[in-house]
């Protein structure tokens, strides 16, 4: 098995645990980086909670030993709780970010096989969806060490659709998910070949074998969509699930990752209504939508797309609502991304967002966060993809210190210069 300290000189995919792409997305930080990174994150914790200067220097010196002997160290209970609450803080692409210190967080690094990852999270679904009220939950298993790769769960998220693939080359499902459905079934799943099948959850084993758990139907609470003045639309037989689990991102803090993190939190309606069914490599039911609505998709009004998709969110507020299941409307969450981003301010924290990501799709000029400026600084603790996609940005970020003009300069040189050389494609192989 391919350890974190030997990344840059062997081909991960090439483990003696067979290929293992959970490798090739780990961020690459040689020794020094890492000290680094647990000793910001050490000073952050002390300073936004008890200050105690004495165990501050002890608890650094500890870990930075750990780090020297042993490639990695254990974070307390308590630093990890407040990590993952701070990556959440600092994660750029998240609307909701309001409800940070709310986040219920589940310490599983005990466990590391699939058949308790699988328990764990039907236990995190359970909690999370209390009776409708959704909490927001992550469950951490166990880190990535300098001897082995944990397991994690191989799906971006814990409920998905099945796509399955027709004859004539259309899909009946979730067109995202027509490979993920090829697999399941080749592991023996039978669907049922509806449009709101449940697939399997698949978990990565430490060796690299893929095995897909089955959750029970309890897991998933489904909604089912209507609107209240069109009783057509009811005729769809649409649906959605109520929590929202994300399961490919990779928790990071302190230099050490957890690649096995389930979290999640609430719906925005336009999520649902204005992506996951109408976007064409989704469930593309946009025109269907329409026909309900008494709206022709075929006609010579070029707004009928727009006054669909704002029946399709009303009807999925409405249904929300009647189901008693906690969702937001996407005016809701830009007045609650403003707050948090006077929060931020008034915290002496800099704001960390991806505009392409924070402005919803829906009726995005009249939401306050359209018209302000946004930078994502890669600040970390934080949760990434893969180190190819936005792992290599991030970096302990100092920006809120108080400095010199030239201190300053020679912090932003830096940062370009340690960007420059994570990015990917100028490693020699």
């Amino acid at each position: 098995m391919i350890g974190i300290g030997k990344q840059h000189l062997l081909d991960p995919a090439l483990s003696s645990g067979g290929f293992q792409p959970l490798a090739r997305r780990l961020r690459r930080l040689s020794l020094r980086e890492r000290r680094a990174e647990a000793a910001a994150f050490l000073d952050l914790f002390y300073e936004e909670n008890v200050d105690d200067s004495a165990d501050r220097q002890r608890r650094k010196a500890e870990v930075d030993r750990d780090l020297k002997q042993h490639g990695m160290y254990t974070h307390t209970p308590q630093e990890l709780a407040f990590g993952a609450k701070v990556a959440w803080r600092n994660h750029a692409r998240c609307i909701g970010r309001l409800y940070w210190r709310s986040l219920v967080v589940r310490d599983c690094r005990n466990i590391s096989d699939p058949d308790g990852i699988a328990d764990e999270v039907i236990q995190h679904m359970h909690a999370a969806f209390n009776r409708g009220k959704i909490k927001s939950v992550i469950t951490i298993f166990a880190p990535v060490t300098p001897q082995a790769l944990p397991a994690h769960i191989g799906a971006n998220q814990v409920t998905r659709y099945a796509g399955y693939l027709q004859r004539d080359g259309s899909v009946v499902g979730d067109r995202a998910n027509v490979e993920a459905t090829r697999q399941a079934q080749a592991a023996g799943w039978k669907g049922d070949g509806g449009q709101f099948d449940i697939l399997p959850m698949p978990v990565i084993s430490a060796d690299g074998r893929r095995v897909f758990k089955t959750l029970p139907d309890s897991t998933t609470y489904r909604v089912p969509l209507i609107h209240a003045d069109y009783p057509a639309f009811a005729s769809l037989g649409l649906e959605w699930y109520a929590v929202p689990c994300i399961t490919d991102m990779i928790l990071t803090i302190g230099g050490i990752d957890y690649p096995c993190a389930p979290f999640n939190g609430f719906y925005m309606g336009t999520e649902i209504a204005s992506r996951n069914l109408v976007d064409p490599w989704r469930f593309d039911l946009l025109g269907d939508a329409a026909r309900s609505f008494g709206i022709n998709p075929e006609g010579r009004d070029p707004l009928w797309r727009d006054r669909a998709l704002t029946e399709l969110n009303a009807a999925v507020l409405q249904s929300y609502q009647k189901a008693g299941v906690t969702l937001v409307d996407h005016h809701t969450a830009a007045r609650d991304f403003m707050k948090f981003r006077a929060d931020e301010s008034a915290s002496g924290r800099a704001l960390h967002a991806d505009w392409s990501w924070i402005v919803p799709p829906q009726a995005s000029s009249v939401l306050p966060p359209f018209h302000i400026e946004m930078q994502d600084h890669g600040a970390v603790p934080n949760y990434y993809h893969s180190w190819i996609a936005d792992g290599w940005k991030m970096m302990p970020f100092d920006g809120n210190v108080s400095r010199s003009r030239l201190a300053g300069h020679i912090r932003d040189a830096r940062r370009w210069l340690h960007r420059k050389l994570r990015k990917p494609g100028t490693f020699r192989r």
